[in-house]
């Protein structure tokens, strides 16, 4: 079980700073590992501690919130509370947050069930090419004579030796997309495709591609639907939800009428942040051990805006304060991830060997806070701007240099001296 500390030690290596929103956040990671440790009858009393983060854009609030459940590996989804209408009106109503969660957890589910039997679904394809080829009596192209026995063939197969060969194969008219689940999750509608036999058809295609096909067509015939369903709404009743924008649903209270947009949302979203049981095309969740996380700017408006029963179920508050200019600075180059790095490896692309002395890098975050400063705070969100102006030239035309240093000098020379009364907004958009 991850500890705390721990799991703050591992924020920290794609986090720079907010040590207080981790260490809140840690906590209560931890304790909902905890537990599942105690007996049953204790365990249902113990309810989610949901977590309201306060602070600034760009800061890390949802980035946070991300790498925990990547960390504890928990479903998680993230949706703007401004857009949910109240039940009634038109718009999307907040139990559609529950939906979605299950979608990401039956994914991510199939996901795994597809790794752990990927070796016998191929096997089981390798297995029926090589008796659709005996059938059709195919004789491969070879460099010396070979018979068609099934050894002969099984042994080319698994080598890729007859990959361009074209071979009929039956098989169900529809198939699921599995490589979609890469990118997006989409509807659980896939996991209905799982379910019987459709209809069959007769292909021509490679043997490259009916290896591809009939893999997908065992590894649906393989899975076990019932139990892919089961451990979704199990992982749905741990998962995570991070309601962004929080600030925009409270605000004074309308004179007349009621407000669509703000208390009727937060009476919604009520509903199932207090705990309920919402049903699904797949079954019902219980919503009670769910993790809520809200979050907001509270620039105009303040967490006391909100009305009293739904602060009540964020008891937890973490603040996350502006980024600093050292901070920015971290962020530019110390992450595994970060923006100098990458642009590093775009250009290396091109023999390109892209480095940034440490005034340069000083010099950029000092531009981005200052924009921040005179401007709208939007935090690490500035630093992109930045960064692609001083890199533009080169981006653009190239060099035939094979090393560049950014130091101050160059950082200054692309971007512009600074004056007093001078402004950056003539250099970044």
């Amino acid at each position: 079980m991850l500890t705390p500390k721990a799991i703050v030690d591992e924020l920290n290596k794609y986090i720079v700073g907010q040590e207080e929103a981790k260490r809140t956040l840690a906590i209560a990671f931890s304790n909902r590992e905890r537990r599942k440790r105690l007996p049953p009858e204790i365990y249902q009393e113990i309810t989610s501690q949901n977590i309201l983060m306060v602070g600034p854009t760009g800061v890390g609030k949802t980035e946070i919130a991300r790498r925990l459940a990547s960390i504890t590996d928990a479903p998680f989804i993230k949706v703007e509370a401004t857009r949910f209408t109240e039940v009634g009106y038109v718009g999307r109503d907040a139990e559609s947050i529950i939906p979605e969660l299950m979608e990401v957890a039956a994914a991510k589910i199939y996901k795994e069930r597809l790794g752990e039997m990927e070796k016998r679904a191929e096997k089981r394809a390798t297995d029926r090419i090589v008796k659709y080829l005996c059938q059709q009596k195919a004789k491969p192209k070879a460099s010396k004579p070979l018979t068609t026995t099934r050894h002969e063939l099984a042994s080319l197969l698994k080598n890729h030796l007859l990959e361009g060969e074209i071979i009929e194969i039956e098989v169900e008219a529809s198939e699921p997309l599995l490589e979609s689940l890469d990118e997006d999750y989409g509807s659980l509608e896939w996991l209905e495709d799982l379910k019987g036999e459709g209809k069959k058809v007769k292909k021509k295609v490679s043997i490259k591609e009916a290896r591809k096909m009939l893999t997908q067509e065992e590894v649906r015939s393989l899975v076990d639907v019932s139990e892919v369903i089961d451990q979704a709404i199990k992982r749905t009743e741990e998962g995570i939800v991070f309601i962004d924008e929080t600030d925009k649903i409270c605000g004074p209270q309308v004179d007349m009428g009621r407000d669509v947009s703000g208390e009727g949302v937060q009476r919604d979203l009520l509903s199932i942040i207090e705990g309920a049981k919402v049903m699904t095309r797949y079954g019902t969740v219980n919503t009670d051990h769910i993790l809520f996380i809200a979050a907001g700017t509270f620039s105009r408006n303040k967490p006391e805006n909100l009305i009293p029963e739904f602060q009540g179920r964020f008891p937890v508050r973490a603040t996350l304060p502006p980024l600093s200019e050292e901070s920015l600075a971290q962020i530019l180059i110390d992450l595994p991830n970060s923006l100098l790095k990458q642009h590093q490896m775009l250009l290396s692309t091109e023999g390109v060997e892209l480095a940034f002395a440490q005034d340069g890098i000083k010099e950029m975050a000092h531009i981005a806070f200052m924009m921040n400063e005179r401007g709208e705070n939007v935090g690490a969100r500035r630093l992109p701007g930045v960064v692609e102006k001083v890199l533009q030239e080169l981006s653009f035309s190239g060099t035939k240099e094979k090393r560049i240093v950014v130091d101050r000098e160059y950082v200054l020379s692309h971007l512009g001296n600074l004056t007093p009364e001078g402004t950056l907004d003539h250099y970044i958009v």
